[in-house]
C-alpha cells in the first residue's frame, strides 16, 4: 500500500465511522445520557467487531460468511432487542442530576463495549463493506502480514478519530442540560435514540 493509498484509505474510514446508522444513533444517545468516558467502551467495542470483520475480509473469509445469513439475522434481532431494551430503561429512568463516573464499575464498562461490539457484529453490511473497499487498496492475491497490520491500524485510528469526534459534540450539547426537567427531556431523547437505533437495525435487510 502506498502512502497515498494509505491517506486516502484513512479519510475513507473516518467517513464511513460517522455515516449515520445504529452505531451513531447509540454514540450520541450513550454520550447524551453517560458522557465521553462510557462512549470510549462502546467505541472500542464497535471498533473491535469491525477489524474482526477486516481480517475476515482479509483472509477471504467473506465468501463463508455470505453463507451465514439466517446466523446474522438472528444476532441483529439479539442487537435490535438489547437497544430497544436500554431505550425504555432511559425512557423510564428516573431524574437524577449526576455525572456519569468511568470509576463507578468495570461491570458497566464490559457492558457498555460488549454493546458496541454487538452493534457492529449485528450488521452484516460492515463486511460487506469491507468486502467492497480492501480491493481498491490492497491486492488480496498477494496479501503480505504488513499489509494486514497496515489496514488494521488505519482502521482503527480511522475509526476512533470519528467516533469520538461523534462523542464529543454530542457530550457538549449535553452541558445545556442542568434542571431535574432538562434531565427527563434528556433521558427521554437518548431512549428515543435507542429505540430509533434498534428500529434501524431490526428493519435492515
Amino acid at each position: 500500500m502506498s502512502l497515498e493509498s494509505a491517506i486516502t484509505f484513512f479519510i475513507a474510514i473516518v467517513i464511513f465511522s460517522i455515516t449515520p446508522g445504529p452505531g451513531i444513533f447509540a454514540l450520541i444517545a450513550k454520550a447524551l445520557s453517560q458522557g465521553v468516558s462510557a462512549c470510549l467502551a462502546l467505541s472500542l467495542g464497535m471498533i473491535i467487531s469491525d477489524l474482526v470483520y477486516l481480517i475476515l475480509a482479509c483472509y477471504g473469509l467473506a465468501a463463508l460468511a455470505e453463507h451465514w445469513g439466517g446466523a446474522f439475522t438472528v444476532i441483529r434481532i439479539l442487537g435490535a432487542s438489547y437497544l430497544f431494551y436500554l431505550g425504555y430503561k432511559l425512557w423510564t429512568a428516573p431524574v437524577v442530576i449526576e455525572k456519569y463516573s468511568p470509576t463507578k464499575s468495570k461491570t458497566v464498562w464490559f457492558k457498555n463495549f460488549f454493546q458496541g461490539f454487538l452493534i457492529s457484529a449485528s450488521n452484516p453490511k460492515v463486511i460487506l463493506f469491507y468486502i467492497a473497499f480492501l480491493p481498491t487498496f490492497i491486492d488480496l492475491t498477494s496479501l503480505q502480514r504488513n499489509d494486514i497490520i497496515l489496514v488494521s491500524v488505519l482502521t482503527f485510528t480511522g475509526l476512533l478519530t470519528g467516533l469520538m469526534a461523534i462523542t464529543w459534540a454530542a457530550n457538549a450539547a449535553s452541558a445545556f442540560f442542568a434542571s431535574p426537567k432538562a434531565v427527563k427531556n434528556l433521558n427521554r431523547s437518548a431512549g428515543s435514540l435507542m429505540v430509533g437505533a434498534a428500529a434501524f437495525l431490526a428493519l435492515k435487510g
